[in-house]
């Protein structure tokens, strides 16, 4: 028999939107040990880094020892923040961490020393969920509840502007932002997606704020972070959703890097995906990523690079070597947004749709 307890949560992440979560909820004893599954915690300790967590506004808010936190079981493999799995078993009273700031919840396995140590937190139960009328007993809540449905084909040929980049933090969200502004100003109705990562609301929320007519990302399908095997049915069920706004073109930014562990690679191998690409953005730090990620994009997925971006174009530097060497366009999305989008406008407008004769 399943013990049931009503409890408020302090806090609600954004990891766990699709559950529709309020304020009050029931949380069980009986708890599912996978990813996806929706945990009420208690944080255990204050923190003076890495200490807030994004809510389903998307705003950062602040956790402190004693808060009542709702965040999802997932893995995380982040180079420059926590790595961590979900445990195989998960019992009231047991001690998890917090692994990411949109509320990801597991076990810590290693952590960037500048992120310090992760939040340490009190499990309470697993929420749950009464999706039928008058039902009494509940479910443990999955993020896969109410999800955009995952597709194994594309149902439309909209062109799709992809952003990768050689890591995280190199400049991929700034670039798909201003891509989506220009293109958008430009007379362009613009479709936002983020398709890789682990789950949080601000860069899709960037980007629906530049101007796009609507923005999904990978945890709208239901997936908690993204792993290999996972992101093509989630990115094709994405781009199909966002078809049916009409839009021109889709900016779709593919978090971590192109050689990380969230699945990008299967992405940029998939022919249905790549056959709708219009433009490869690619943002990198330094000169070696430059030319790393365009001798990785042609051997290794045979696609080509449309630009670059990121760090490596702060100063003339980066761009002469990038334009000298590579003999590429190098636009840097803070300074010279302008130039960027005019690169991609150009590759929209001279490339040849899918079946069309070249």
């Amino acid at each position: 028999m399943v013990k049931t307890t009503r409890i408020r949560l302090d806090r609600i992440s954004s990891s766990t939107r699709n559950a529709h979560l309020t304020s009050e909820v029931i949380v069980g004893d009986e708890i599912v040990a996978a990813e996806g599954y929706v945990l009420a915690v208690r944080i255990l300790h204050d923190k003076s880094t890495y200490n807030t967590v994004e809510d389903l506004s998307g705003r950062m808010v602040s956790l402190r020892a004693g808060d009542v936190l709702a965040g999802t079981l997932g893995h995380r493999r982040a180079l420059r923040g926590y790595a961590g799995v979900v445990p195989s078993h998960v019992a009231v009273g047991d001690t998890i961490e917090v692994l990411n700031l949109g509320g990801i919840l597991g076990t810590c396995t290693s952590a960037n020393p500048e992120a310090g140590a992760p939040f340490k937190a009190e499990v309470l139960g697993a929420i749950l969920s009464f999706p039928a009328l008058g039902d009494r007993i509940g479910r443990p809540a999955h993020i896969r509840d109410h999800a955009v449905p995952l597709a194994e084909r594309l149902e439309g040929s909209v062109p799709v502007v992809y952003v990768a980049g050689t890591c995280m933090n190199a400049g991929k969200t700034v670039a798909a932002t201003e891509l989506v502004r220009g293109l958008s100003r430009g007379g362009l109705r613009v479709a936002a997606a983020k398709l890789t990562g682990v789950s949080l609301m601000r860069d899709s929320l960037a980007m629906l704020d530049a101007g796009a007519v609507g923005t999904l990302t990978f945890n709208d399908t239901g997936i908690a972070t993204t792993r290999p095997g996972l992101t093509v049915t989630a990115a094709k069920g994405i781009f199909n959703r966002l078809g049916a706004l009409r839009p021109d073109v889709i900016v779709a930014e593919l978090g971590d890097g192109i050689l990380g562990e969230y699945g990008v690679q299967d992405i940029l191998r998939d022919p249905e995906l790549t056959a709708v690409g219009a433009a490869y953005v690619m943002a990198a730090p330094d000169p070696v990523g430059c030319w790393g990620a365009v001798t990785l994009m042609r051997d290794l997925f045979h696609l080509p690079v449309t630009v670059l971006t990121g760090p490596a174009t702060d100063n003339e530097v980066g761009r002469d070597y990038i334009r000298a060497e590579l003999r590429l366009p190098a636009h840097n999305a803070l300074r010279d947004a302008g130039n960027l989008v005019t690169v991609v406008r150009e590759a929209l407008e001279s490339r040849v749709p899918a079946g069309a004769p070249a």
